[in-house]
Formats: C-alpha cells, sequence, structure tokens
C-alpha cells in the first residue's frame, strides 16, 4: 500500500465526524416527521409535542453545522451560499449567537469548515451570546464577534497558536482550526477583548 492510499490521522477523525453526522440525520429528521403528524392527527401542537419539535431542530441544525466543522473537506468540494446562509439561520435560532453569513458566492467545503470552527472558538467565548459577523476582505476571512461581555481564557486561545495546554472535548475546535488552516495554506490570528472577540485567516 502506498502513502497515497493511507488516510492520516486527520483524515480518519475527518472521516468519523462525517459519518456519524449522517447517521445520525435519518433518525432525527424521522422524529420531526412523526411530530408533525402526531400534530396533524387533531392532538394539535402541544406544548410538550412543541417542546419535542423544537428540540429536534435544534439537534437538526447543530448536526448539520458539526458535519461541516468536523467532517471531510477536501479542495476541490464547494458549498453554495444559499446553504451556508440556511445553517447559519437555523444554527442562530437554537443557539445563543446571531450569525451572519456575508461572504459572497459559493465557497470551498475547506474554507467553510474554517470558518466554522472559528464559530465554534468564539461561541466558548461568548457563553452569554453575541453577534458575529463572517466576511473576506482580500481574500482572507474574518469571524468578528461583539458581545456585553465575554469569558476570555488566553491559555485556550493560545492553542489557535500551537501552545497552551491540552483541550478537552469540548474544546476540541482549538485544536482542530490550526491543523485546517495549515491544511489550507493560512495563518490563523486572533484576539479577545471584553466585549469582542476575532479570528482571522
Amino acid at each position: 500500500m502506498t502513502t497515497d492510499t493511507v488516510e492520516t490521522q486527520a483524515d480518519l477523525v475527518a472521516l468519523v465526524g462525517s459519518r456519524l453526522c449522517h447517521d445520525l440525520i435519518s433518525p432525527l429528521g424521522a422524529i420531526g416527521n412523526g411530530v408533525e403528524l402526531l400534530a396533524m392527527s387533531g392532538a394539535g401542537m402541544s406544548p410538550e409535542l412543541q417542546l419535542i419539535a423544537d428540540s429536534v431542530a435544534a439537534a437538526n441544525a447543530r448536526v448539520k453545522f458539526f458535519r461541516v466543522a468536523f467532517g471531510q473537506a477536501t479542495r476541490d468540494q464547494r458549498i453554495g451560499r444559499p446553504e451556508v446562509v440556511a445553517m447559519m439561520a437555523e444554527v442562530s435560532q437554537s443557539g445563543r449567537l446571531k450569525i451572519t453569513w456575508a461572504v459572497e458566492g459559493d465557497q470551498s467545503r475547506q474554507m467553510v469548515k474554517m470558518c466554522f470552527l472559528a464559530l465554534l472558538c468564539l461561541e466558548a467565548a461568548l457563553p452569554w451570546g453575541g453577534d458575529v459577523a463572517i466576511s473576506e476582505t482580500a481574500g482572507s476571512r474574518q469571524i468578528v464577534a461583539a458581545a456585553r461581555r465575554t469569558k476570555p481564557d488566553p491559555e485556550l486561545w493560545a492553542r489557535l497558536d500551537g501552545k497552551g495546554a491540552r483541550v478537552s472535548p469540548a474544546q476540541v475546535q482549538f485544536a482542530l482550526l490550526p491543523r485546517a488552516a495549515l491544511d489550507a495554506g493560512r495563518q490563523v490570528q486572533w484576539q479577545i477583548t471584553d466585549t469582542g472577540a476575532a479570528i482571522t485567516f
């Protein structure tokens, strides 16, 4: 077997992410369809059914997001702007962050993956919520967040520079983003203050 056919550790991690998300989408969709059928059966949308429907919608949005953030992404794969905007709207509706995707045109899946990982990094710094805008200037991507207050963790954010301590499962995006940027030939830059944070690459 040649080295061209042997998956790297990062490839395998991404494949596992893609597989898990792929297998979860179908049962979540089935639950959502079941809730709709129950609501149409004459019982109406009770508070209990509404809670289930909202939870399923939030889980669906998160799994779609994770499929891009943690799944496999090659340089030649593309994602249309409408699909990305729809994912941002779904995640914003069910999460703490209000996200604006201001990048025009279709994007490489690799670039969108990096943006999603950056969003997860910002989410960790904004436990009380905030507004995030993703834009492009001269080929660089800027993911900028504003909030009433943030939760800075300099040691954790140092992971974006390849420094700092080991990360927990909830912080894995801080280890994955520098790897993804390196694969794309880009360098991650970041800053965080008491009322905002920004990541560029």
